[in-house]
This record gives C-alpha cells, sequence and structure tokens, in this order.
C-alpha cells in the first residue's frame, strides 16, 4: 500500500508488515507546514488501523535533515493568545498520534532533527542516527517560543532533566556521537544508505516478535508517562508566543539575522 498527500509532501508506504512515513520536503529541511502535520497523524493512525502493520519507520527524504520542526514562516498569522494555545494544542493531537500508535515505532534520522523534529524523534519508540545527526531545540537562540511542559517531560524522560536544561538554554545541537552517549539515540550508523538498512531490519525483528507484549509495554510506559503531562502552562505559552521578543526572533529568522532580544 503506497499513500501521499497531494502535494506529496508526505508519503505513506506499508511492504511486509512494516510502515513507513517519509517526510518529504527536503528544499525546506523538511520543515512541516500545518497541513503535513495534519497529514502526519493520518498517517499514523492508518498504519494503526491496518492489522497487518507490525512496527512503523518515520523518516525525513534525504540526508539534511530529518526535519527542521515547524515552517517558521507560519507563526506570521499568530496575532491573539488563542493562536498560541490552540497551535500547541493541535501540536499535542499531533504527537500523541505518534505516542498511541499500537505499534512499535523508530524514527530513522539523517542530518539535522530540530525543534518540532525533536519532538517528533522523542515521540518515537526507537532512534536510529546517521554519523551526521544533529539535535537540538536551540530556540533561545532563534525564534524566543518555548516548548510545551508536554514536551519537557518527553524529552526529560529520554535525557534527563538536568541534560534538557543544558541543551536548551544553551541552544546547543547535540552531535550524534554524544547523543548516543547520553540515550537519545538507540543507534549510530555511518550514512544514508546504512540507516535504511538499518531501520527496516529493526522493523523486521521488532515485527517478529508476540505484539500483544509489544504494545501493553509501550502503552503501559505511555501511561507512566502521561502523569506527568498534566500541567498548567498555558501562562508560560503565551508569556513567549505574545511576546515582542517572539515577533523580533521570527523576523530576525526570516532575514538570517541575529535577533535583538529585550526581554518584553
Amino acid at each position: 500500500m503506497t499513500t501521499e498527500s497531494p502535494d506529496q509532501t508526505l508519503l505513506l508506504t506499508v511492504d511486509d508488515g512494516i510502515a513507513r512515513i517519509t517526510i518529504n520536503r527536503p528544499e525546506a529541511r523538511n520543515a512541516f507546514t500545518f497541513e503535513m502535520y495534519e497529514k502526519l497523524a493520518e498517517a499514523c493512525e492508518t498504519a494503526n488501523a491496518d492489522s497487518s502493520v507490525r512496527a512503523l519507520i518515520i523518516t525525513g527524504a534525504g540526508d539534511k535533515a530529518f526535519s527542521a520542526g515547524t515552517d517558521i514562516s507560519l507563526f506570521r498569522a499568530f496575532q491573539k493568545p488563542e493562536d498560541a494555545i490552540g497551535y500547541e494544542s493541535f501540536m499535542e493531537r499531533v504527537l500523541s498520534a505518534i505516542e498511541t500508535c499500537r505499534v512499535p515505532t523508530i524514527a530513522a534520522i539523517a542530518g539535522a532533527c530540530t525543534g518540532g523534529g525533536g519532538a517528533i524523534a522523542a515521540c518515537c519508540d526507537l532512534r536510529i542516527g546517521t554519523a551526521n545527526a544533529k539535535f537540538g531545540i536551540p530556540i533561545a537562540r532563534t525564534l524566543g517560543n518555548c516548548l510545551s511542559v508536554a514536551n519537557l517531560a518527553r524529552l526529560s524522560a529520554l535525557i534527563g532533566i538536568a541534560r534538557v536544561k543544558h541543551m536548551i538554554l544553551t541552544a546547543r545541537l547535540i552531535e550524534a556521537d554524544e547523543a548516543f552517549t547520553i540515550g537519545l539515540l538507540n543507534e549510530v550508523v555511518p550514512d544514508r544508505a546504512a540507516l535504511d538498512a538499518r531501520a527496516t531490519q529493526l522493523a523486521g525483528e521488532i515485527a517478529s516478535f508476540a505484539p500483544l507484549t509489544l504494545r501493553a509495554t509501550k502503552e503501559g510506559l505511555r501511561r507512566v508517562q502521561a502523569m506527568k503531562h498534566h500541567v498548567d502552562d498555558q501562562d508560560l505559552i503565551l508569556m513567549c508566543y505574545m511576546s515582542e521578543d517572539f515577533r523580533e526572533g521570527m523576523a530576525a529568522f526570516l532575514a538570517k539575522r541575529k535577533p535583538d532580544w529585550s526581554g518584553r
């Protein structure tokens, strides 16, 4: 089975029990439009409903980026508090579609995995990266927005609170070797060809195991993690997304210049 978005920016294939979602916008570092996010959630739900699927791989086209996250130009339309709250609510629905998928999910990562791309990878059960993979949430240097508490919890569950603080407060990108050392990556492979081969091999191995055991383990751990998500963070989201700094960060990013932060 092969399905795709009308503009082919998101592709879904199913072959021999393995579903593969490809983020297919390499000319924009696989940055997401809102329509692509919606199609990602739909693709996860389609794979989830297909009883023949035993494992799901999510990857980005090309070797430059898994995904750079949300296309920054989309934030130009944000004017009201409802825009910011609605965006984070929308993103949580998309990410939850990945987390609640009944089958094991593998993020196959080549190149940059930043912003929303990092959130997508964090929602997957396993992560394999190429030697040129880089992770980061450099919003303190670029946009001046913030992560939701749910996404902070996801990252903290993977690498710990201290490392999340260091990554975000320093706006640094984590190289593949370090990502493997701290548990952000489960495996590192040399290049794109090796990534595709290993992801397919690993998905095939997982597909041969007892599906109810895997499903119960995924869901049980998801429920444990979900207990940490129920925190009111709307004041934090609005403080950042409705700020002068966010407007300045977005303008500076699009103009390819350094932002002039004011703290307002």
